[in-house]
């Protein structure tokens, strides 16, 4: 949970480095939180048809967006890539693949 607050206190910081575990975490935090908050809007039936998507959710990812985008940003500096690799999710299967290898690379000293 440290981790994952601690990327939200740098909301929009696009500069520096974050390590793996810092990404990982924050990645596990994420994906627990975006589960909950489907669970919730199932419950609520606050959700879109059978998506599993609603309002809560809806709201959530938004809120992560940014902090989502600078820690990847982040983390690919921190194996000394510029931020723009991160434009691999543009290309189908294989820029999210590569782009996942690349997150799970040790850091640069």
């Amino acid at each position: 949970m440290k981790w994952y607050l601690e990327v939200l206190k740098k909301y929009a910081v696009f500069s520096g480095k974050a390590s793996r575990q810092e990404f990982w975490m924050f990645v596990l935090f994420n994906l627990i939180f975006s589960i909950v908050a489907s669970i919730l809007d199932n419950v609520l039936g606050t959700s879109v048809g059978s998506m599993g998507y609603g309002i809560i959710s809806t709201l959530y990812l938004l809120a992560v967006l940014i902090p989502s985008i600078a820690v990847t940003i982040r983390r690919l500096h921190d194996t000394g890539r510029s931020g723009w690799w991160i434009l691999l999710v543009f290309i189908p299967i294989i820029g999210w693949i590569w782009l996942i290898v690349l997150m799970i690379l040790k850091g640069k000293a």
